[in-house]
């Protein structure tokens, strides 16, 4: 663990390597688990207030989904998450034409219809925010098998995590907090660096 900027964050979103493969995953973030997307408090009012803008991008089953459970729900941890369409997919999932799953908001945004981009969960999906009773913040990697593809395709690339998320860190947290994240980085190459330069030389003693 790393404290940056009065966040704890994990070494593993400077060491682990991610890269969203959409090609592979098809999306399945959108459509897996069993609880919706946590939500901000204030996006819920946000969403209700797009919702016309991103609605005709939307299908038919989430539609009915978010009239008829509202714009989020409370899971079993009193946490805000957005609705799923019968247990299942997150409310707001639209398709692509090669059936990959997308985010509705997400691509009304993109497209210029709407002026929320998506809930800052899923864009800094797999970051995960753990808030502290004093107001401060923790950083988490979460692990989970239907992103094995990200995780081949960001060794193959050699992207950390976090730099595979800039945009939405940045978002959030502003580009000097990114910027800080990039020096951490470096940090935990040259400290690593220097222990295995130690290991090779008690080795050598060792002799």
């Amino acid at each position: 663990m790393i404290e940056i900027e009065g966040k704890i964050v994990s070494a593993d979103l400077l060491r682990e390597k991610f890269a969203c493969d959409l090609s592979q995953c098809k999306g399945a973030c959108c459509i897996e688990g069993d609880a919706g997307a946590p939500l901000e408090i204030e996006e819920v009012d946000i969403l209700e207030e797009e919702y016309e803008n991103y609605k005709p991008y939307m299908t038919p089953e989430g539609i009915k989904a978010v009239e008829e459970q509202g714009f989020m729900v409370v899971d079993v941890d009193g946490d805000y998450t957005t609705p799923l369409i019968n247990g299942g997919e997150c409310a707001f999932t639209c398709y692509d034409e090669n059936g990959v799953a997308l985010c509705a908001i997400d691509k009304a945004y993109r497209e210029g219809k709407c002026g929320f981009q998506k809930p800052i969960s899923c864009h800094l999906y797999p970051i995960r925010v753990l808030k502290f009773k004093n107001g401060g913040e923790g950083l988490n990697y979460h692990r989970w098998y239907i992103c094995k593809s990200a995780c081949e395709n960001g060794c193959k690339l050699g992207i950390p995590v976090y730099k595979g998320l800039r945009e939405p860190i940045i978002r959030k947290w502003g580009e000097e907090f990114y910027k800080a994240l990039e020096v951490a980085e470096e940090l935990l190459k040259m400290q690593n660096s220097e222990c295995k330069m130690q290991n090779s030389e008690c080795k050598i003693q060792n002799h």
